[in-house]
C-alpha cells in the first residue's frame, strides 16, 4: 500500500520500529516503565494485523554502565566492543520481558554491515527475518557491535533499520527520536518549523539536518535519519520520524499526526534496491562531463569517460561514481579490478584490447548494475 499519512502506518502489513539508546537507557539504567508502554503499543499493532520487527539500540549504553566505562562506552573501539558484549545480554532480556508481558515472543538477531552488503548473506538474513515473522515472533535486531570495527559497520541504527526494511519487505519504517521530526532549521531555534511531509530527500532537505546526536549516547543524528529515508524511499518504503520520549509514543504521534513522513519515491527491483542501499564502496571512479551526461540519460559507464580511479577493488565490488567536481553520481558493481580500470582509463573500445590482452567487456559499470545517487 502507498502510505500518504502518519495515521496510515497503523494499516501496514509489515513495519520496522527503531528505538534509539537515549529513549531506552537513562543514566545507564533501562527505562522499563516507558518500554512497557511501547510494548503494549506493539502488541496492539500486532493484534491489528501488522507484523512488527524492532531495531533496537542500547547495548553499548547498558554494557558501559555494567562495566563502569567512561563516555558511555564510546571512549575507544575496544570499550564499545566490550560494552556491547555485556549490554546485548541485558538488551535481549529487556525486550524478552517487555514483549513477554504482552504475550509476544522476542527473537534476537545480530547483524553486521557485511550481512547486508553481501548479496548472498543479505538473502539469508531476509529469509530468517521472514520466517521469524511468519511464526509470530518479533525479531529484535541490532548491529553486532562486539565485532564491528570503525571501518566496517553501519555506525547508526537508523540506516540499519532502512536496510532491514528492504530485507524484510516492510512497507514502512518508524524511527522513534528525541524530536518531533525534521525541522527546517535547528529545532532549538524559536522560529523552527516542523516539516510534516517530505516528497524526496533532496540536497535542500539534507542541508536542514544536523549530524549531531543530542543525547551523547547514540551514534546517529538527523543526517543519519535522512540517509535512512533516502535508502527507504528508493525501495518504495515510507519512513517516518516521530518523538519517542513520551509514554505510548506511537499512539501520540499517529493520532495527532505529529512527525515527519518521507513518502516512498520509487519501487526499484529487489536487486537495485539492495544495491542502492549498500553503504561501503570499495573504490571511487571519477568521470568526465560527457560521461556524466550519458549516465544521467541512463547509459553505462564506459572506459573512455573515466578520468580517475581510487581504491583497490576487484571485479564485482561496489564502487562509487563521482563527477568531475567530486559530486556523487551513483554507485554500481564494477566489471574490472582496479588495476585494469587504471590500464584502460580514457581509452576507446578499440584501444582497450591491446592494453588488456583480451576482448574488453561491454562497460566498466553496466547500467543494469548501477543506481543513481
Amino acid at each position: 500500500m502507498a502510505i500518504a499519512s502518519l495515521a496510515e502506518i497503523r494499516s501496514t502489513r509489515r513495519l520496522i520500529v527503531k528505538i534509539g539508546s537515549a529513549l531506552l537507557v537513562e543514566r545507564g539504567q533501562p527505562r522499563r516503565t516507558w518500554l512497557a508502554t511501547l510494548a503494549e503499543e506493539l502488541a496492539q499493532l500486532r493484534a491489528g494485523g501488522t507484523e512488527i520487527i524492532v531495531v533496537s539500540s542500547g547495548a553499548i549504553a547498558l554494557g558501559a554502565a555494567k562495566l563502569g566505562l567512561e563516555k558511555g562506552g564510546r571512549a575507544s573501539l575496544a570499550d564499545a566492543q566490550a560494552a556491547a558484549s555485556v549490554g546485548q545480554v541485558e538488551l535481549a532480556r529487556l525486550w524478552a520481558d517487555a514483549l513477554g508481558a504482552q504475550g509476544l515472543l522476542a527473537a534476537q538477531m545480530l547483524v553486521t554491515l557485511g550481512d547486508l552488503e553481501d548479496r548472498r548473506r543479505y538473502l539469508n538474513a531476509a529469509a530468517t527475518l521472514g520466517r521469524l515473522v511468519e511464526t509470530g515472533a518479533i525479531p529484535v535486531v541490532n548491529e553486532n557491535d562486539s565485532v564491528a570495527t570503525e571501518e566496517i559497520r553501519f555506525g547508526d541504527n537508523d540506516r540499519l533499520a532502512a536496510r532491514v526494511a528492504q530485507a524484510a519487505g516492510a512497507e514502512a519504517v518508524l524511527l522513534l527520536s528525541d524530536v518531533n521530526g525534521l525541522y527546517d532549521r535547528n529545532p532549538k531555534e524559536p522560529d523552527a518549523a516542523l516539516i510534516p511531509r517530505v516528497e524526496g530527500v533532496t540536497p535542500e532537505i539534507i542541508a536542514m539536518a544536523s549530524a549531531d546526536s543530542g543525547s551523547g549516547l547514540g551514534s546517529g543524528g538527523m543526517l543519519a535519519k535522512l540517509q535512512a529515508a533516502r535508502i527507504a524511499e528508493r525501495a518504495g518504503i515510507a519512513l517516518a520520524i516521530v518523538n519517542g520520549t513520551h509514554d505510548k509514543p506511537i499512539s501520540r504521534a499517529l493520532d495527532a499526526g505529529i512527525g515527519t513522513l518521507f513518502v516512498a519515491q520509487g519501487d526499484e527491483s529487489a536487486r537495485k534496491a539492495w544495491l542502492s542501499g549498500r553503504l561501503a564502496p570499495a573504490g571511487v571512479l571519477t568521470v568526465d562531463a560527457g560521461c556524466t551526461l550519458a549516465l544521467e540519460r541512463g547509459a553505462s559507464l564506459l572506459a573512455a569517460g573515466l578520468t580517475e580511479v581510487e581504491g583497490d577493488f576487484r571485479r564485482g565490488d561496489l564502487v562509487a561514481i563521482h563527477g568531475a567536481k567530486g559530486e556523487r553520481l551513483g554507485q554500481g558493481l564494477v566489471e574490472y579490478d582496479a588495476a585494469e580500470c587504471r590500464a584502460i582509463l580514457g581509452l576507446r573500445e578499440d584501444e582497450q584490447a591491446a592494453r588488456l590482452g583480451y576482448v574488453p567487456r561491454a562497460a566498466v559499470v553496466h547500467r543494469d548494475h548501477m543506481v543513481r545517487a
